[in-house]
């Protein structure tokens, strides 16, 4: 993945003036002596301002971009809170458990300090990760630290990330509706530019040395049966390379970038082809290339990228299951209702590495309805990656700025099914608990658009503290029956 930040974690020790402060740095000391990862051990023990500083520079200067705020006791509840706030970086705040001594001189009273410094940091309007339990013995925090890492890692790619689109969204296709004022609000840059200006930059691309190499590169990704149009490969190859460059020239004082382009209907008549197969293999190296200018689709996938490290995907919430098919390869073996099922479907832009090993090249179905003559045999359409989706766990997630500007999100975890699809398309039958009524009062009832972000994992409590620590306030998951929705009718 080259697209994604390198965590390079830090901790600092606090301590309040009226505790031992040898009390914090031995904890301290047991933390990092507990950990197995890099982390940069702070020297400076913050007791002050003037600590606070010097710890602040230190860290900085050793290459740190995210920070353990550690109460080895109860902790100096401003010059604490002021380090989240001087350093540009994600922060988990923890603090210790009692147990490594006495309670006489060896209590340091940090369960209470926590409850300072979460005031603290709410009067200053501080972002801030704080698990579940936030009090530990060094072992205990070495956990924490652990699901801290794709937290920072997502915060830190968030807020470095320029978001490029070729649009406009295809007409009557408001589901693609995107107000950048939430990009803003996230510290996500936008450049947005017309189909032309790819097109343009494209042909410009034509002949390119490099191309060779990257046909080669393709033809070996897809096997001798996936490559079923080789004499296409040129043509998909100076597309990849027109995207490349233009990420890299048009970053600007961003360090990581996505896109969100338009891909239907003028782009495969005046390109030669449809981009799917580029968009996949871009997504699995960490640059999510979204459909028809799903720029917070394009977002959701990015976010997905960097707390999986890994390769994510793009699907429309397509189509229900048909009975028939529930009842001969779902019922029975899997513990899912008719309604928990659904299928995941779009053209062809899931990555190869999470399709089945019989994926290829084809062509799309509807757009060659659509734009080429009756009973012709495809030609432009051509480009789509097709097959079905893997088995795998799943999330099904996505951060969306609505009509109003308002930031909402949900996050549901699933799996994709080893059954047959029978279909067309980049496709799999996915299966989510309760996702019957998760369609009706979240997607339906919040007006949700048909696209989701998919990582191929269970990563719904890193994403939840992602979209928490990102100021989203609305974050909807699929509920038991036991917890009904507020607009589920209790009479039903």
């Amino acid at each position: 993945m080259t697209n994604i930040p390198e965590v390079k974690l830090g901790i600092i020790a606090v301590s309040r003036d009226c505790f031992p402060i040898g009390l914090s740095i031995s904890r301290r000391k047991n933390i990092t002596a507990a950990y197995k990862g890099d982390i940069y051990e702070c020297p400076v023990t913050v007791e002050n301002e003037a600590d606070m500083i010097k710890a602040v520079d230190d860290v900085y200067n050793a290459g740190c971009n995210a920070l353990v705020v550690f109460l080895g006791n109860f902790g100096p509840e401003t010059p604490e809170t002021l380090i989240a706030q001087r350093f540009h970086g994600p922060c988990m705040f923890v603090a210790a458990a009692e147990g490594d001594g006495d309670l006489i001189n060896g209590r340091g009273d940090a369960y209470c300090g926590m409850l300072n410094c979460s005031y603290n940091l709410g009067m200053r309007h501080l972002s801030a990760y704080i698990p579940e339990y936030p009090v530990g013995t060094a072992d205990d925090i070495v956990k924490m630290i652990d699901e801290f890492i794709p937290i920072a890692r997502a915060v830190i790619g968030v807020k470095n990330l320029k978001i490029i689109s070729f649009g406009p969204r295809p007409q009557d296709f408001f589901a693609c509706n995107a107000p950048i004022k939430g990009l803003y609000e996230l510290g996500v840059e936008i450049e947005e530019n017309s189909e032309l200006d790819l097109l343009v930059s494209y042909r410009k691309h034509a002949g390119d040395p490099r191309i060779d190499a990257v046909c080669k590169d393709m033809a070996e990704e897809l096997g001798v049966t996936g490559n079923r149009y080789p004499e296409l490969l040129p043509r998909m190859s100076q597309f990849e390379l027109t995207l490349l460059d233009w990420a890299e020239q048009h970053k600007g004082a961003r360090k990581y970038v996505a896109f969100a382009d338009k891909c239907w209907p003028a782009f495969p008549e005046e390109f030669g082809f449809e981009p799917c197969y580029v968009n996949s293999r871009l997504a699995s190296r960490g640059i999510p290339v979204s459909c028809e200018v799903d720029i917070y689709g394009c977002l959701s996938e990015y976010i997905g990228a960097c707390v999986s490290s890994d390769a994510v995907t793009l699907l429309d919430i397509n189509n229900s299951v048909p009975k028939s098919m529930w009842e001969k390869s779902i019922k029975g073996t899997y513990d899912y209702e008719l309604t928990d099922t659904f299928m995941g479907f779009h053209c062809g832009n899931t990555p190869s590495c999470k399709m089945c090993a019989d994926r290829a090249v084809k062509y799309q179905l509807i757009q060659h309805r659509l734009l080429e003559p009756a009973g012709s045999d495809p030609d432009f359409t051509r480009g789509t990656l097709e097959g079905d989706i893997a088995p795998s766990e799943i999330t099904f997630y996505r951060l969306q700025c609505d009509s109003e500007g308002v930031l909402r999100s949900y996050i549901a975890q699933g799996e994709v099914l080893p059954v047959a699809t029978g279909s067309f398309g980049g496709i799999g039958v996915f299966a989510i608990p309760e996702m019957g009524r998760f369609y009706r009062h979240v997607l339906i009832g919040k007006h949700f658009p048909h696209h989701g972000a998919v990582a191929f994992g269970h990563y719904g409590k890193a994403l939840f503290e992602v979209f928490k620590f990102l100021g989203v306030k609305d974050i909807s998951y699929n509920q038991p029956k036991s917890i009904p929705y507020p607009t589920e009718n209790p009479w039903k």
